[in-house]
């Protein structure tokens, strides 16, 4: 009997943005998004976790090798988020408004191009210790 497992990969990276929609005036944009409409960006401090679900290997005991998933993650989403201005140095984020949601979306379709499509993904990405979004939900 195969048994179903999920693994989890925690990491950590710096990032700032602007929430701002470009076809609203600022009255609008300063109502809907208020300070994280700042035109001068502001940061956080993210919080990501990459759980990976699927059969236990009987080969190697592992649903993935964690040192894979680290160097995925590393290479396609920390080096290209970690101390960036999401909407001026992250080419997915110059017409996609960087919030926490379309982040989440945008870092699991990245690795989603790189994991055994075999294994399901899910991103949980906190923008605070109070605020975190998940993708994909069912």
């Amino acid at each position: 009997m195969a048994h179903k497992v999920a693994v989890f990969r925690k990491e950590h990276f710096n990032a700032a943005h602007r929430l701002h929609h470009p076809q609203w005036s600022e009255e609008k944009n300063d109502a809907v998004f208020g300070k994280c409409n700042n035109p001068n960006f502001h940061g956080h401090n993210y919080e990501l976790i990459v759980q990976v679900t699927g059969e236990v290997d009987p080969e190697t005991g592992f649903v993935m090798d964690m040192k894979l998933l680290s160097a995925y993650i590393k290479e396609l989403v920390l080096d290209r988020l970690d101390h960036k201005n999401l909407n001026l140095d992250v080419e997915e984020f110059r017409e996609l408004n960087p919030t926490a949601e379309n982040i989440a979306i945008v870092i699991y379709t990245i690795l989603r191009n790189k994991i055994d499509p075999g294994l399901a993904l899910k991103i949980r990405l906190y923008e605070t210790e109070r605020n975190f979004v998940e993708y994909p939900v069912e």
